[in-house]
């Protein structure tokens, strides 16, 4: 939204395009209210069940544009997991691709004009993150118990150094689900934040708009690449917390 303050400047709201609001009627939002966000998050669902269950639900020798998106998909990620977490971490590839998937099609889903992006909210990327955090420690204690806990330990240091070292991994370690969230959340949010005020600019410039006009198609055009980087980003940093997860003392 843009308009002119009283001072004669430009008032552009960035930030009124992530807000949460209730799909039918209006008032304060609780657990159950339905929303935007539950609604876009439940077409990114149904568009990954459509993609992987339906699209491939044939398996043509042959395939269809729709299976051969999936078969890509499918051999992007399994060789993503298998690189970085080893094949003992094949094991939870079903997991991975589907979160990958997912933020996928959430990601492009939001660059439909009037729709939501659903991970440029924290409490959609933390809840994924946190279950990623969660579930490979639980992992690694169940696989190795105690011994989990070598990971902390560099032994690769000199014996003086490796108490401040411990300290310093156990702060990060307990960081990464902050971090894992935080960086998808930022770039969905602050793509969509700079074409909203050139889009401000377009709008109060009228037909002179010329230059807001090219950088929102240039922004839109990086968003379509930034949108599949983050999703990546979020299922490759996966990977490596599984391959500490399997692999402590690596």
């Amino acid at each position: 939204m843009a308009s002119e303050d009283a001072t004669g400047g430009v008032n552009i709201d960035t930030m009124h395009q992530f807000m949460v609001r209730p799909l039918f009627g209006e008032g304060a939002v609780h657990w159950y209210t339905p929303t935007n966000v539950t609604l876009w998050m439940g077409i990114a669902v149904v568009c990954t069940v459509l993609l992987l269950v339906m699209g491939t639900r044939g398996r043509a020798i042959v395939p269809s544009r729709i299976q051969s998106v999936a078969e890509l998909a499918y051999g992007f990620v399994y060789k993503m997991v298998e690189d970085v977490s080893g094949r003992d971490g094949l094991k939870y590839f079903p997991y991975i691709m589907s979160l990958f998937i997912f933020i996928v099609f959430a990601n492009f889903l939001g660059l439909i004009p009037g729709a939501f992006t659903t991970t440029s909210h924290l409490a959609v990327t933390a809840t994924m993150a946190l279950a990623v955090f969660i579930g490979v420690t639980v992992l690694g204690f169940v696989k190795h118990g105690a011994s989990f806990l070598s990971l902390f330990w560099i032994t690769a240091a000199p014996l003086a150094l490796r108490p401040i070292l411990a300290v310093i991994e156990v702060i990060s370690y307990f960081v990464r689900p902050v971090s894992h969230s935080i960086r998808l959340m930022g770039n969905m949010m602050a793509g969509h934040a700079v074409m909203k005020v050139f889009a401000g600019f377009a709008g109060v410039l009228g037909v002179g708009a010329v230059f807001p006009v090219v950088a929102i198609g240039a922004i839109y055009a990086l968003e379509f690449l930034v949108a599949f980087i983050q999703a990546y980003v979020f299922a490759i940093l996966t990977c490596v917390y599984l391959r500490d997860a399997l692999h402590p003392h690596h």
